[in-house]
């Protein structure tokens, strides 16, 4: 239970008068709503533990000595502080020896975004000094001490690691499968060789390095892997702070008939503009859903950037603020785009991207939520979902945390306090509170999720750190437990359970749960699947993964999509609901191994509760009206022209469906939930 005591009255008003202008004369405080009448004490707070260095002349002091063991937030983040700029820093030691334990400058977002937040861990009957300065400001404003609940010691990890050395060469930044078999394969990249330990089929690796083209740009900030020349085989796409490459596979003819599988990749040929792009998170996407995957770039210093491919080889650069680009993807000036992630956060079966922000005032660190509206345009809606947070982030892992159905997200802070937010029908609750998250003090520019221990929950991995989801928006923090800090992950024995490589591997040691491994193979999507909502249903529920490339900051993991199912052992069925809008049904997958999905391979489950379904008028020119005794709630509406194209979706609101962008010809409208779905042509007018 959280404890928020409020000083009394009497309280605030006996100290008034007493000094707090030096450390030796620190008031002592207990948890509770204070007020800093003034930053104007001798003393200036020394070491500086917050951000943005020196420039104080001025400080505020108290002491807080807890009872037992908790973890508590400081912070100035108050309404009443609206508009206010505030830094204070957290000493352990002796006045003139004091050593830093916590500090914050601006990882508030009330008001300007400039306050003051800072969770961090306490030990029961230490002496803390808490020390408010005038780098900013020398006015008065209250601050809050927050005891949160104590801290248990968590139960011994359910999950463990054993490092192991590898040979690579180069820099160690992917787990991916570069050979078309569907193993994992270790990968490392220099400026004029891919590094690849291909995982065998029969364990242990096969080490090649495979000479490049010197690359103009390499990837000193991320990569991502992906299909885009639909031939097999993963290409590589490298993010530099000067540009972008992009390295493109070769492969030999006669493609999977040599004797040797490791000799088909060829070499790469090199792609590449001269177009300044300050790269940080990269990502395939298939960004305008024609069946090809493009290339997205954060840009850390101007509008962010993209690349179309026209399915041919040929990839169109476009900046989002140039007023020819086909869509909008972020066009703050000076950029401030750190994390990109692309998954359906609406479930309307369509791909959005969140973009984690960092750096600057509050507008150019204020993250973006980029909403497709199911015809390829593309809405910055942030604020509209309470996810328009000023905190200083590089990085968030995207997942359903709570087995709900729906994507929660954690918002990894690179600096204050880390975040929670609950996904709650498109719009998103802060769950932080209550969440422990706020268990974990260390900050990390590393933000990803697994289910490391494959029972069926999430997990946040966050630098070297391990958060191990109950299922229900709750974690069990474990610092240390992957002391890669930040890293790829991926399957890279076949076990079934997903390790961890950053130049070192990390094998996962758990050996307990079941599992499957789902290979998704597109054929009018983009080859990998990317972007397709995949659907596990067991007894247990429903557990839900978006496949995607590139999450996290730096690294790019395993495209094979990976479910733990705890105890259970049989599922019910796999729904794949691909880019292109076809839908895939799997019914009764064995455990514990890998399956391979090919887009359309399943015959449709008609939903028989539409059957008397009719829509009017036919032929149509605005409106189109959907009749039925069914109920339509939750029902994913999407029209595909007479060649089979996905040219719109949305989610039902109502029994009308506005039709009057389309052009003149045959369509047809379907209605799907849960994997039934029915089919009704139209002529549009």
């Amino acid at each position: 239970m959280k404890k928020q005591l409020l000083l009394i009255l009497g309280l605030c008003i006996s100290s008034i008068g007493m000094s707090q202008d030096e450390c030796a004369s620190a008031i002592a405080i207990t948890a509770g709503l204070h007020t800093v009448d003034a930053v104007n004490g001798n003393e200036i707070p020394s070491p500086i533990c917050a951000e943005n260095g020196n420039g104080a002349s001025a400080g505020e002091w108290y002491t807080y000595t807890p009872s037992e063991d908790y973890n508590i937030t400081i912070t100035s983040d108050l309404q009443q502080n609206s508009g206010g700029d505030t830094r204070f820093h957290v000493y352990t030691g002796n006045c003139g020896a004091l050593a830093c334990h916590a500090g914050d400058d601006d990882g508030g977002n009330i008001g300007n975004g400039y306050l003051s937040y800072e969770a961090f861990n306490v030990t029961g009957g230490t002496t803390y000094y808490i020390a408010w300065d005038n780098n900013w400001q020398s006015g008065g404003f209250d601050f809050e001490l927050i005891e949160n609940d104590p801290i248990q010691p968590p139960p011994p990890p359910p999950v463990t690691f054993t490092s192991q050395g590898i040979s690579t060469s180069g820099s160690s930044l992917a787990v991916v499968d570069m050979n078309g078999d569907f193993l994992d394969d270790l990968v490392s990249i220099s400026s004029t060789n891919v590094n690849v330990n291909f995982q065998e089929s029969t364990g242990g690796f096969e080490v090649r390095n495979i000479t490049t083209p010197p690359a103009a740009y390499t990837p000193s900030w991320s990569m991502a892997a992906g299909d885009f020349n639909a031939d097999g085989y993963n290409d590589l796409l490298y993010g530099n702070g000067s540009g972008v490459t992009f390295m493109r596979t070769v492969v030999n003819s006669g493609t999977n008939t040599n004797s040797d599988p490791y000799d088909d990749l060829a070499g790469f040929d090199e792609l590449h503009t001269n177009d300044y792009v300050f790269s940080q998170r990269s990502n395939f996407a298939d960004i305008d859903n024609d069946g090809n995957l493009d290339g997205f770039v954060c840009h850390d210093v101007a509008p962010n950037v993209y690349y179309l491919n026209d399915g041919s080889g040929n990839l169109e650069f476009h900046q989002s603020d140039d007023p020819d680009a086909p869509v909008s993807l972020g066009v703050y000036s000076s950029g401030g785009n750190y994390g990109s992630i692309w998954i359906d956060y609406d479930n309307d079966r369509d791909l959005d991207m969140f973009i984690a922000k960092c750096g600057g005032g509050p507008e150019r660190s204020a993250n973006e939520m980029h909403t497709n509206d199911g015809s390829g345009n593309y809405s910055q809606n942030a604020q509209d979902l309470n996810l328009y947070d000023s905190m200083q982030t590089w990085s968030s892992a995207w997942g359903d945390f709570d087995n709900d159905g729906d994507m929660d997200v954690f918002v990894g802070a690179s600096s204050g306090s880390h975040k929670l937010m609950r996904n709650d029908n498109g719009m998103f609750v802060n769950a932080t509170t209550g969440s422990g998250i706020s268990a974990l003090t260390d900050t990390s520019i590393e933000t990803v999720t697994h289910d490391l221990d494959n029972d069926g929950n999430l997990d946040v991995i966050s630098g070297g750190n391990v958060l191990l989801g109950n299922g229900d928006l709750t974690f069990t923090v474990y610092e240390g437990l992957l002391p890669l800090g930040g890293g790829a992950y991926g399957d890279v024995n076949n076990d079934g359970f997903i390790d961890g490589f950053n130049g070192t591997l990390y094998l996962n040691d758990t050996n307990a749960n079941n599992w499957i491994k789902i290979h998704t193979v597109g054929t009018v999507s983009n080859k990998n699947g990317i972007g397709a909502r995949v659907e596990v249903h067991t007894a247990s529920g429903v557990r839900i993964r978006d496949v995607r490339s590139g999450d996290g900051f730096r690294y790019m993991s395993s495209l094979n999509t990976h479910v733990g199912l705890g105890s259970d052992a049989t599922i019910d069925q796999i729904i794949i609901y691909w880019p292109s809008g076809i839908v895939d049904t799997v019914n009764n997958p064995d455990v514990n191994t890998p399956i391979t999905v090919v887009e359309g391979d399943t015959l449709g489950i008609v939903d028989e509760a539409l059957a008397d379904l009719i829509i009017h008028p036919n032929p149509v020119k605005d409106i189109l009206t959907i009749a039925t005794t069914a109920q339509l709630t939750d029902y994913i509406a999407t029209i595909f022209d007479i060649n089979g194209k996905r040219v719109m979706n949305s989610k039902l609101d109502s029994e009308q469906l506005n039709v009057s962008d389309l052009q003149s010809g045959v369509y047809f409208l379907r209605l799907e939930a849960e994997g039934k779905s029915i089919k009704r042509k139209f002529i549009k007018q």
